[in-house]
């Protein structure tokens, strides 16, 4: 069998060549600091009725009881960036993310690519794909490979591709070449998401409370959104952006390259009217294989009329 440090290689180059970002490694082990962190947060009810993510504690916090002989968690960045804006102003906004097609779809099907690509040239190998498919900390395994730092509104930043990025992981059955020192912090300073959050969402230890999270209240949240939040919703519509626009590292994002992140037609040219008009028709066709069908055509009604209160 080839080098791991070869076989390292391969596998990063191959990933870039499929669009990815960045690629890195890091051994498959428990996580006892991160779970730690999480604990304490499930604690404090800052998941606000995101009841699953107490789930399966042990697993999402240790890979070997995800995938059995797991020995290393690759980690891929896959740039979502746009500076396309929607044509009226008044317009309710999506998140940049909900733009185009449903991001699992697209990041399974490079990721697929990738791992026949390994198997290919490891015929032992042996492992599995996660694209939020499983209880699996994405950002830490990425700050663990060496792409990025846990910024202060708690997003994965990365010095080459900022925050505007999605991210994966390939467990599996083998040994690679791990990045012996994480990436330092460059938030310094630097409080610019905190102060920006128009529903101060963001805590001091580089977490959230979800349920002052405008994208928590207007994709996770099946239920009524909080009174309390009323007129702070900023006019997003879906997932909300405002934290990471102002972050210093995404000012020099690139253009994501990706066909399938392009917008539906018509859909950013929609006016305010033409949104609080929508109809359920318009909606599926708008929407067929968009992010936006996890909060579903009702939701995103309840959300159009609270944020024209």
């Amino acid at each position: 069998m080839e080098s791991i440090r070869v076989i390292s290689r391969q596998i990063k180059t191959e990933a870039l060549r499929l669009g990815f970002a960045d690629c890195g490694f890091s051994r498959a082990e428990a996580l006892p600091k991160d779970a730690e962190r999480l604990k304490r947060w499930l604690q404090q009810g800052n998941h606000a009725r995101m009841g699953y993510m107490a789930n399966h504690f042990e697993k999402r916090t240790d890979p070997t009881l995800l995938v059995d002989g797991a020995q290393s968690v690759i980690s891929l960045l896959y740039n979502y960036y746009t500076d396309k804006r929607q044509s009226d102003p008044e317009a309710p906004v999506l998140s940049k993310y909900a733009h185009g097609k449903d991001y699992h779809f697209v990041l399974k099907q490079k990721m697929n690519l990738l791992f026949d690509f390994i198997k290919k040239q490891n015929p032992e190998a042996e492992g599995r794909i996660f694209v939020d498919s499983a209880p699996v900390l994405d950002r830490a395994w990425a700050r663990r490979a060496g792409l990025g730092w846990i910024g202060k509104n708690s997003n994965l930043i990365s010095r080459s591709a900022g925050s505007f990025v999605f991210i994966g992981e390939i467990i599996l059955n083998m040994e690679l070449e791990y990045t012996p020192i994480p990436e330092s912090d460059f938030c310094g300073n630097c409080t610019r998401c905190i102060e920006a959050c128009p529903t101060e969402a963001i805590l001091d230890n580089r977490t959230l409370d979800a349920e002052k999270c405008i994208s928590y209240q207007t994709i996770e949240n099946k239920g009524d959104i909080s009174q309390e939040l009323s007129g702070k919703l900023a006019n997003r519509v879906f997932g909300c952006d405002i934290c990471q626009d102002v972050c210093p590292w995404n000012r020099n994002a690139l253009q994501h390259l990706e066909p399938d992140f392009q917008p539906a037609p018509g859909l950013m040219e929609m006016s305010a009217e033409q949104w609080v008009d929508l109809e359920r028709e318009k909606y599926t066709q708008l929407f067929k294989q968009s992010p936006v069908k996890r909060a579903g055509f009702d939701k995103l009604k309840g959300t159009l009329a609270f944020i024209q209160k």
